[in-house]
């Protein structure tokens, strides 16, 4: 939504000056279709050819992403908190036998079940089965467990970002992209270099519109695409890391509820439920699952 207010923002303030100062719409509404068509034609020819198709389709999906804003809520956070509580207290209290059913059929899980939306992440869930299966094969040092965690966050991380670092291509290369296409305006004016200086004004205002349009579409549209991808992929990294907070706890020994509340204490500030909103959410679930 806010992608949205400001893109028109963008719009409204930059169109609406060059109004109030006294510009002229009709050359510019008449020079953006081919300038438009060199520049992100010539963008997304590049976009194409540099990459194959599922990276594409992750660029894409990031553009979304940007649309639709984070996709965990502060419900969430808590959810995953108490799910991760579930799981360590099963554990704890019931020996890694108990747990297995759990991570082998988590679509069955009554525990995973409990919490719709992050069961329905496959990531987020893989990542939590497949470590917890790991501490079932007595992989229970706590370093270890840690440091082959990042390993996997990270790999995640770099490979999430890749479809960002596209974008960040096309921001810069759109500038150069829009003086090609005045540099070709130029040709064109310089090939009718005996016309009336007026028709010479009308070729040069549309070889600069060409120059225009690659800096506010790269500054100005695509630079904020770039900006608030990276900064949803790093909150949506925050979320899975949780998984990662309570399980080295668990191992280190820790009981449930301090295992929690130092995941609790990695969530973003604004997310972040307090200490009461989570004891009072761990002791609404239901007795008997697990």
């Amino acid at each position: 939504m806010f992608f949205i207010i400001g893109i028109l923002i963008v719009f409204g303030m930059v169109f609406g000056g060059f109004a109030l100062a006294g510009g002229k719409f009709s050359l510019i509404l008449k020079a953006v279709p081919t300038e438009l068509m060199m520049i992100l034609g010539g963008g997304v020819g590049a976009f194409v050819a540099g990459n194959t198709g599922s990276i594409i389709g992750d660029a894409m999906k990031g553009f979304v992403k940007v649309l639709k804003g984070p996709k965990w809520k502060a419900e969430d956070y808590k959810d995953m908190l108490c799910l991760m509580f579930l799981l360590v207290k099963t554990i704890r209290s019931k020996g890694v036998v108990a747990i297995e059913a759990h991570i082998e059929n988590p679509e069955e899980s009554k525990i995973f079940q409990q919490f719709p939306n992050v069961a329905a992440d496959h990531h987020v869930v893989e990542f939590i089965c497949d470590y917890i299966r790991m501490l079932t094969m007595n992989f229970d040092d706590p370093m270890q467990m840690e440091d082959a965690m990042n390993a996997d966050l990270d790999k995640h991380h770099a490979e999430e970002h890749v479809g960002a670092h596209i974008w960040t291509g096309l921001a810069d290369g759109l500038p150069a992209i829009g003086i090609v296409a005045a540099v070709l305006g130029i040709v064109k004016t310089m090939s009718a270099i005996a016309e009336p200086v007026e028709v010479l004004g009308s070729y040069i205002g549309s070889a600069l519109v060409g120059t225009f349009l690659g800096i506010f579409l790269a500054y100005l549209i695509v630079t904020p695409i770039v900006t608030r991808l990276g900064q949803i992929m790093d909150e949506e990294g925050r979320f899975i890391a949780l998984a990662k907070h309570v399980l080295v706890s668990h191992l280190q020994g820790n009981a449930p509820q301090i295992s929690v509340e130092i995941g609790r204490r990695n969530v973003p500030s604004r997310m972040m439920p307090s200490f009461l909103e989570l004891e009072e959410a761990i002791a609404e679930l239901p007795p008997d699952v697990g």
